[in-house]
């Protein structure tokens, strides 16, 4: 689509009464997606922008989008390079998301939120819990209280489901235990985390 009809769509959604723009796994569309922008500014767009990534994001189209989003809402997938190798084929995803999230935290804070509880600036960070501690949560929480914040907002899910290739990877070839879950919760409590949510 051209600039001129996402823009519109951008402006639509703010007519119906959407909290934000929502941009999933926009890195590669970043020039596009700027574009846009200028023409929904002028348009009257005025909801936050909401980067929403992986993590595995480039530093460098990180501060080009300094002063432009305002909610990045990043995973932090894993701590170890040897479970990113394995399972999503990424040795350097740790310290590659690191640098990212660094660079994110230092262009919008914790999280802000309305009287309504609704975002409007900051940094919300999901971690998935996999089987086994393969995601690393304990080392994960650890960074983002003492190199982000310890009131980084951090959405621990407990969603995982083996489907697609797991069965190809015994480690994570069964769902989450209750137990699992629970312990990754203790893990962000016990490194500093203030601010969790479900």
């Amino acid at each position: 689509m051209t600039a001129e009809q996402l823009a519109g769509m951008m402006l639509q959604l703010q007519s119906l009464g959407c909290h934000n723009i929502n941009l999933v796994t926009p890195s590669h569309v970043v020039p596009q997606i700027l574009s846009a922008l200028d023409v929904a500014v002028k348009g009257g767009l005025s909801i936050p922008l909401v980067y929403n990534s992986g993590g595995y994001d480039s530093v460098e189209t990180l501060r080009i989008l300094d002063g432009i989003v305002d909610i990045y809402m990043p995973d932090l997938k894993y701590s170890g390079s040897q479970s990113a190798r394995r399972l999503s084929a990424a040795p350097d995803y740790p310290e590659v998301s690191r640098a990212a999230l660094k660079e994110m935290h230092r262009q919008v804070g914790d999280l802000q939120t309305d009287r309504a509880g609704v975002a409007v600036r900051g940094l919300l960070v999901r971690h998935l819990v996999l089987p086994g501690d393969q995601a690393g949560t304990g080392e994960c929480m650890r960074f983002l209280a003492r190199e982000l914040s310890p009131e980084t907002c951090v959405n621990i899910m407990a969603q995982y489901r083996p489907i697609h290739k797991a069965w190809r990877r015994p480690e994570v070839n069964r769902p989450l235990l209750r137990e699992e879950y629970e312990a990754a919760l203790e893990m962000a409590r016990q490194a500093g985390i203030r601010r969790l949510t479900r």
